[in-house]
C-alpha cells in the first residue's frame, strides 16, 4: 500500500484519510510485516489470507492458521483501539517541541494511565542507533534538570541535581545525544571515537576535555566561547546548541521535569524527531523499525483450526 503526499506537511487530514479506522491500521501493519505475502508455517509456502472477522487476526485460507501482525508489537493484547496507537503516535512524532501524556489523555479520550502506558512505549520505539558522522560535525556537552536555590550559573558540582549529557551533530545530518556519568575526557572520549569517524572536520568549544582531538586523528577546530566569540567563520558550535535549545525548552515548557531515570528516553525522542525532521511521514519509521525488531525470529503464528 503506497500513499505518497510528497514533501509537503503530512496533516491530521492526511492521517484520517488513510487510517479511517482500526481495520486500515491492521491491514497497514499487516502490509509492513509481510509485504511479500505471508508464507504459513503450517503449509510451508505463501498462500491467502483472510481477515477474521471482529478479531485482529488473518486465517491461512488453506488450512485455517492464524497470524497476528500484532504479535511482539506495542500494540499486542491492548484493548485500546488501533487508530489511537497510530494517532498518538503521529502526534508524538510530529509535535515539534514534544506532546506531555496529560494532552495525550485529553486528544484520545483515555485515562490519564493509559496514555502514560502509550507515552512510554511509543517513546521505546523512537530510540534508535545512529550510523557513524563525518563530514563536519559538531561537539558539544550540556546539563539538564533543575538547580538548588541560590547556586550559580556554570557547571554544576557534585551536589547538582543537572544531569550531563553528551552531544554530537552532523551538519546537515544527524544528531546523537547520550546521558553520560559526567563530562571527563575519560568519559567523552570512547564516545567521540564509536560515533564520529576518523579524520572528520570536529568543532567544539575550548573545554578541556576536547584538547587531544587532533592526536586522536580528527581535525579539530576550536570557538573560545570563553572570550565572548561564538561564531569564527566556519567554525562554530551554533547546531548542537540550537538542539540542546530545542530539548530543553521543550522539557520545561511540555514536561516541567524529567528525571534522571527516565532523561535517555527523552533525548531519544527529541533526537528522532530532529533526524527525521525532513521525512514527511515520520510517524512510519517507528512502525518499520519495530517490524523489523519483532520479525526476527518469530512469525506471530498460531496453530490451525479444527
Amino acid at each position: 500500500m503506497s500513499y505518497n503526499i510528497g514533501v509537503r506537511k503530512y496533516t491530521v487530514h492526511d492521517f484520517n484519510r488513510r487510517f479511517p479506522d482500526d481495520d486500515a491500521c491492521l491491514d497497514y501493519m499487516r502490509d509492513l510485516i509481510y509485504p511479500d505475502g505471508i508464507e504459513c508455517r503450517y503449509c510451508g509456502k505463501e498462500t491467502k489470507h483472510h481477515r477474521i472477522s471482529k478479531r485482529k487476526v488473518y486465517s491461512c485460507q488453506n488450512c485455517g492458521t492464524h497470524v497476528s501482525p500484532l504479535a511482539g508489537t506495542i500494540f499486542e493484547k491492548s484493548r485500546t483501539p488501533l487508530k489511537s496507537w497510530f494517532y498518538a503516535m503521529y502526534l508524538m512524532a510530529q509535535t515539534r517541541c514534544g506532546i506531555s501524556a496529560k494532552q495525550l489523555e485529553r486528544e484520545l479520550g483515555v485515562t490519564y494511565k493509559t496514555a502514560w502506558r502509550m507515552f512510554h512505549k511509543i517513546r521505546d520505539l523512537m530510540g534508535e542507533q545512529v550510523g557513524a558522522l563525518f563530514g563536519e560535525v559538531e561537539i558539544d556537552e550540556t546539563y539538564v534538570g533543575g538547580k538548588r536555590r541560590g547556586t550559580k550559573r556554570g557547571r554544576p558540582g557534585k551536589d547538582s541535581h543537572k544531569t550531563p549529557v553528551a552531544g554530537m551533530v552532523q551538519r546537515k545530518g544527524k544528531v546523537a545525544a547520550l546521558v553520560t556519568k559526567d563530562t571527563k575526557k575519560r568519559t567523552l572520549m570512547p564516545l567521540i571515537r564509536e560515533k564520529v569517524l576518523p579524520e572528520t572536520m570536529v568543532y567544539t568549544d575550548e573545554y578541556r576535555p576536547y584538547e587531544d582531538l587532533s592526536k586522536e586523528g580528527y581535525i579539530h577546530e576550536r570557538v573560545p566561547h570563553a572570550e565572548k566569540v561564538y561564531v569564527v567563520g566556519n567554525v562554530h558550535t551554533n547546531t548542537i546548541e540550537g538542539f540542546w535549545s530545542l530539548l530543553k525548552r521543550g522539557i520545561s515548557g511540555v514536561y516541567h521535569a524529567v528525571s534522571e531515570k527516565h532523561l535517555q528516553r527523552y533525548l531519544n525522542e527529541y533526537a528522532f524527531r530532529y533526524n527525521h525532521r525532513d521525512d514527511a511521514e515520520a510517524l512510519y519509521e517507528t512502525l518499520r523499525g519495530r517490524a523489523k525488531r519483532v520479525r526476527a525470529g518469530q512469525h506471530g503464528q498460531y496453530a490451525p483450526i479444527g
